[in-house]
């Protein structure tokens, strides 16, 4: 038996470029690998069982705290009258840049929050990541402030839309009106 949590959303499920996360017997690996390849392309091995839980948790904090920044930063601009997008191509371009300004960014700006990965999902995993931070003494500041954020959107209904929609959050936040 193995875990193997997987990152790549919806266009690398269909796509079988996956990044997979396993967890379990090195050996029980080796026999799963054919069939992890067909699932992805980036395959590791990260310890006994339950490793590659860890590391999927670690993916979603790295992932939330990138959703944060990428809404922030699209939320600046707009209310300091930059048009988002020639932001978004300078930025993605530098040291600030990230999947998620890449793949996410021009969707939340042109208002698209058609989920490839849904905000009630986000929140599930932000729950595990938190209760595993508890158990372990670990202080995880950025992942409660993401799970908070992305609470707006639940209260506003919107736990289905796509994690882009959390600029709508910092949006609905600083007053202004959302769909």
């Amino acid at each position: 038996m193995l875990d193997a949590p997987v990152s790549g959303g919806d266009v690398g499920a269909k796509a079988g470029t996956l990044a997979i996360m396993a967890g379990g017997d090195p050996a029980a690996f080796e026999t799963c690998l054919p069939v992890l390849q067909a699932m992805g392309n980036t395959i590791v091995h990260c310890g006994p069982s339950g490793s590659g839980q860890v590391v999927k948790l670690c993916n979603q904090i790295a992932g939330g705290l990138h959703l944060l920044a990428m809404a922030e930063a699209i939320t600046l601009a707009r209310r300091a009258g930059v048009d988002p997008a020639k932001m978004l191509e300078v930025v993605s371009a530098g040291a600030g840049g990230s999947w998620m300004l890449s793949n996410l960014a021009p969707r939340a700006i042109r208002g698209d929050f058609a989920p490839g990965f849904m905000v009630e999902l986000m929140q599930k995993d932000l729950r595990l990541v938190l209760e595993t931070a508890a158990v372990t003494k670990t202080p995880l500041p950025g992942s409660a402030l993401v799970q908070q954020v992305l609470r707006t959107l639940e209260a506003l209904g919107r736990g289905r839309d796509g994690t882009q929609a959390i600029v709508d959050a910092l949006a609905h936040m600083a007053g202004e009106q959302t769909p």
